[in-house]
């Protein structure tokens, strides 16, 4: 089915059953069960910086179980660890995974195509050396913060090529390891060229990689024969504003704008353009597209409160910019807001817009 095409409502009302279908296989005995197992045989804790762009699905290039990667989104993958909020979150995640006894792989990401410049990340203006040497001032960061040993906190550049989902991992200096040079029934190979390329990896860490590279290879593979030519291009229908997106676990589908910068409006804006662009060159309908706030809580009471009040206003904040910025695209908005239970990851809708 392409949900693409199918009018908005229809589109909405399939994706909040998503969302429902998605908590319920979060919560299933085998699959808490599969985490449970996934991490003790893994136990390095794994975030990913990236860009907004719903073509960039990690989970699914590296056919990583649900649950296990934290991502931090926002335009281009543009962060800078002097943000406040930030700053905050990333650290009080990376606290939260050290008190479990467990070491933290973060992962800075930039996309590119190698199919078409166009095709690349908008959010640097399809320049991939800018957006690489972006990815290379956040892991200086990250190692100013967490230390320059790497031995608790490892920052890891990677590339990630939009048109295979090949991954490119990148070591110090010019090194490189592009997957997309490797056939799936390389996997043995990984092993030792990645203790190569990054000898100062500690080797829990490199041991918990590997699962990732090895999955993107056989993904790679599969989109190799299978053709997908619209998924290289933009398609997507929604913006969703804050965290808690777990569920949207298809590429395509959403532009996912974190609420990190304190220049929030610009991504807002960013996407809101994308998406006329794709109303514009049809490649989705022009009926209408969603806008969705959400935001994640952990205990009932002052923290869900809390979760309601950030996700009403994102909601508001993110309405008014496009309304501003893109009016006429603003006629077709749809508006939701929502929270999120982390413990079960139920999107418990707050309005319907």
């Amino acid at each position: 089915m392409d949900i693409h095409a199918k009018p908005i409502g229809e589109r909405i009302d399939w994706l909040l059953e998503r969302a429902g279908d998605y908590s319920e296989r979060f919560c299933s005995p085998e699959n808490w069960l599969a985490r449970e197992r996934y991490l003790a045989q893994h136990p390095t804790a794994i975030a990913v910086l990236k860009c907004m762009d719903g073509r960039i699905n990690i989970p699914v290039a590296t056919q990583t179980p649900l649950g296990i990667i934290q991502p931090f989104r926002n335009l281009g993958g543009i962060f800078d660890l002097g943000w406040p909020h930030l700053g905050e979150v990333l650290a009080g995640y990376v606290q939260r995974r050290i008190r479990e006894g467990r070491r933290v792989l973060l992962v800075v990401t930039y996309h590119f195509s190698r199919g078409s410049k166009a095709r690349g990340c908008a959010g640097f203006d399809y320049d991939t050396d800018a957006a690489r040497a972006h990815t290379r001032r956040i892991r200086q960061q990250v190692a100013t913060v967490f230390g320059q040993a790497h031995g608790t906190v490892y920052p890891l550049v990677c590339g990630f090529e939009t048109d295979e989902d090949a991954l490119l991992v990148h070591g110090d200096g010019e090194a490189v390891l592009d997957l997309a040079t490797l056939g799936a029934d390389e996997e043995a190979a990984l092993a030792p060229r990645l203790a190569a390329l990054l000898p100062d990896m500690p080797e829990q860490v490199r041991a918990d990689l590997l699962p990732l590279l090895a999955g993107n290879l056989r993904h790679v593979a599969e989109v190799r024969r299978t053709p997908r030519a619209a998924e290289t291009e933009h398609r997507e229908w929604m913006i969703c504003v804050g965290r808690g997106f777990d569920f949207l676990h298809m590429p395509n589908l959403a532009l996912i704008v974190g609420p990190y910068s304190p220049e929030l409006a610009e991504p807002v804006a960013t996407a809101a353009g994308i998406i006329a662009g794709n109303m514009r060159d049809r490649r989705i309908p022009g009926d209408g597209f969603l806008l969705l706030a959400s935001v994640p809580y952990e205990e009932v009471g002052v923290d869900r409160a809390r979760a309601e009040l950030k996700s009403r206003f994102l909601a508001e904040f993110s309405a008014g910019v496009i309304a501003a910025r893109h009016p006429a695209l603003a006629r077709g908005m749809h508006l939701r807001t929502a929270v999120l239970d982390w413990r079960s990851r139920r999107l418990e809708q707050l309005d319907a817009g």
